[in-house]
């Protein structure tokens, strides 16, 4: 599935690698599906990134996802939480797991989340720890609460209302409050005491990772993102890899990489565009680039 203007899907290529009967919709703002494992998913197995938000409440059974380089085990109870512009992309579900797997999905386009009347600053918090864990257990009161909401929805998509988009504009509108609310508590739940040097790698690692999602298409250098945090590359390098397990430079090409395999997967334009677009030097530097870390050529997996 490919998108000739961009390599981000939208909300309607996003419905259609469902069938029909598993999803309610409001145009091409918002859509409710019903998930069970199904052949269409398996496109999501290449790194893709979406144009909007998606929420994924999982039903039963489990699913491995990976939201930029950071591995998640979606399981029963849990809320997943994708934010516009990340990259996403869905591990192999083995065949025996495949008759458990069970989720809600509700997917918004960026445009109309633009629309709602939410107090972003309140939300900023909340938006900030979703960066560092987009995936959380959620208690059996919050489920039945969350459950709630989304039969709401359901029965307000269904139905023939007059002021039917001003509804469900409201009704998601308390829905990110809703989530906030969970996001506060689970975090709260999970607040543990870390040694002062811990916490130092920790908060550190953080921003640079922030900082290479936002520069890592036009800067590849170490001493760009440790200038940005006023380090030096070689305390920046060890406090990454004191807190994370992997160097810095493997950080930065690890997105790269991401990003040209998001490109080469769900858009047209062509791999000189790419070159240009990700900042290498020339074909060559790309090609170089993309096979020692991938294995094959930009064109191989292209066409795989």
């Amino acid at each position: 599935m490919q998108n000739t203007d961009t390599n981000m899907l939208n909300l309607q290529q996003f419905r259609q690698m469902f069938p029909i009967s598993n999803c309610l919709n409001m145009g091409d703002d918002v859509c409710l599906v019903d998930v069970r494992y199904d052949e269409s998913l398996d496109v999501m197995r290449h790194p893709c990134r979406f144009d909007g938000l998606l929420v994924f409440f999982c039903l039963s059974g489990n699913i491995g996802i990976t939201i930029n380089l950071t591995e998640f085990n979606v399981v029963e109870n849990s809320l997943f939480v994708y934010l516009p512009g990340s990259i996403v992309r869905v591990a192999e579900v083995e065949d025996t797991a495949k008759p458990d797997l069970h989720f809600l999905v509700m997917a918004m386009s960026r445009q109309y989340m633009e629309t709602l009347n939410v107090n972003t600053s309140r939300l900023l918090d909340s938006r900030l720890m979703l960066l560092d864990r987009p995936f959380l257990l959620i208690q059996d009161k919050e489920k039945e609460i969350a459950g709630e909401y989304i039969m709401l929805a359901e029965s307000i998509l269904r139905s023939n209302l007059s002021y039917k988009r001003e509804s469900i504009s409201m009704l998601i509108t308390s829905m990110f409050f809703l989530m906030s609310g969970i996001i506060e508590q689970d975090r709260g739940r999970d607040c543990v005491t870390v040694r002062q040097g811990q916490d130092r790698s920790k908060s550190v690692s953080d921003r640079f990772i922030r900082l290479v999602t936002e520069y890592y298409a036009e800067e590849r250098s170490v001493s760009f993102y440790a200038g940005k945090l006023c380090l030096t590359p070689k305390y920046l390098s060890r406090l990454v890899k004191e807190a994370t397990g992997k160097s810095a430079p493997d950080w930065i090409s690890d997105f790269v990489i991401l990003e040209a395999k998001n490109m080469l997967k769900y858009s047209d334009m062509p791999i000189k565009e790419i070159v240009s677009r990700l900042n290498f030097t020339n074909m060559s530097a790309f090609h170089k680039f993309f096979k020692a870390r991938t294995g094959i050529t930009p064109a191989k997996y292209r066409k795989s």
